[in-house]
C-alpha cells in the first residue's frame, strides 16, 4: 500500500491491500507500521487520527523512547517491546540500527566504525538477532498476541526509523498472512524513500563534513540482503517460518488463525 499522508508522523503505511496467495489481499485499516511517534499532533494531523489507532507496539530501546518519547492520543494503550534489548545487553552497545541520528552526526566515527562494507555487516547481524534473541522473540509476540485479539483494534507498531525492527515485524505478519517471497520483499523495500525523505537533513549534513554517501546509504536505507539474513535465520534455527512462530515466538497456532481470520479480506 502506498504511504499514508501524515504531517507530523514519519513512514507511516497502512498494510491493508498487501495481495496475498488465493487473490486475498491484507484487511485494510487494522495493521499500520510507522516511524517514531515523537512529533505526533493528533489535533493538527486528521490523517493520522482518522485511523483510529488504539493500540502502539514500540520496538525501540529504553535510551530511543526517553529521547524521543512518542506522543499518543488520549486512551491509546502502549506497549512496549524492546526488540534490541538482549542485543545490547551481549555488546554493551547499542545496534547501529538504534543510533541512527548519532552515528550520522559524526563522519570519522561513521567511517571508522562502518566503513568498507562493515555497516552492512552490522545490519545483516542485528537482524540474526531479531530472529535469535530472546527479546526479540519477546517483541514480535506481544504484537502477534495483541493482533490476534479482536477486541485490540487498529494496531500500529513501530521503532525509530519503521524500517528495520518495524520492517521484520510487518514481515512476520505478512508471511502468517500468506503473502509471496515478492510481495514481502516489495513491502520491505517500499520504505526506502520515506526513510530516505525523513532522514534528509542529517545525510545532507554527514556528507558536507566528509561523510561517506555510501555508509550514509545503508545505514538509511533497507536492503534485500538485511532481510534475507532475517529469514536465513529463521531457516537455520527452526527449519520453516511456522515453527519460528509456534516456538520460537510462542504463538500457538489457534492464535495465528484468528490473526488470519481477521487480517485477510476477498
Amino acid at each position: 500500500m502506498p504511504a499514508i499522508p501524515s504531517t507530523t508522523v514519519a513512514n507511516l503505511r497502512d498494510l491493508g491491500g498487501i495481495p496475498l496467495s488465493g487473490g486475498r489481499a491484507v484487511r485494510p485499516g487494522l495493521a499500520l507500521r510507522a516511524g517514531q511517534l515523537d512529533r505526533l499532533d493528533p489535533a493538527a494531523d486528521p490523517e493520522f487520527s482518522a485511523l483510529g489507532v488504539r493500540t502502539i507496539v514500540d520496538f525501540r530501546t529504553n535510551a530511543e523512547r526517553a529521547s524521543y518519547p512518542d506522543h499518543v492520543p488520549d486512551g491509546v494503550h502502549v506497549l512496549v517491546a524492546d526488540a534490541l534489548a538482549d542485543k545490547i545487553a551481549q555488546t554493551g552497545a547499542a545496534p547501529v540500527a538504534a543510533q541512527l541520528k548519532q552515528v550520522l552526526s559524526d563522519p570519522a566515527l561513521a567511517d571508522e566504525k562502518l566503513g568498507g562494507g562493515r555497516a552492512e555487516a552490522l545490519f545483516a547481524d542485528t537482524y540474526r538477532a531479531l530472529v535469535s534473541t530472546q527479546s526479540a522473540r519477546a517483541a514480535y509476540r506481544t504484537l502477534l498476541t495483541e493482533l490476534a485479539d479482536p477486541d485490540t483494534g487498529p494496531l500500529l507498531f513501530h521503532c525509530t526509523a519503521g524500517k528495520d525492527r518495524t520492517g521484520w515485524a510487518a514481515t512476520i505478519v505478512l508471511t502468517l498472512l500468506g503473502a509471496d517471497d515478492a510481495a514481502l520483499e516489495a513491502e520491505y523495500l517500499s520504505v526506502n524513500a520515506a526513510v530516505r525523505e525523513a532522514f534528509a537533513p542529517l545525510v545532507e549534513g554527514f556528507t558536507a563534513q566528509g561523510g561517506d554517501p555510501e555508509i550514509a546509504l545503508a545505514l538509511i536505507g533497507v536492503r534485500a540482503s538485511y532481510l534475507h539474513a532475517a529469514q536465513d535465520e529463521v531457516v537455520a534455527r527452526y527449519g520453516h517460518f511456522a515453527r519460528y512462530v509456534r516456538e520460537g515466538l510462542g504463538v500457538p497456532d489457534e492464535a495465528v488463525e484468528r490473526i488470519r481470520q481477521r487480517l485477510t479480506a476477498g
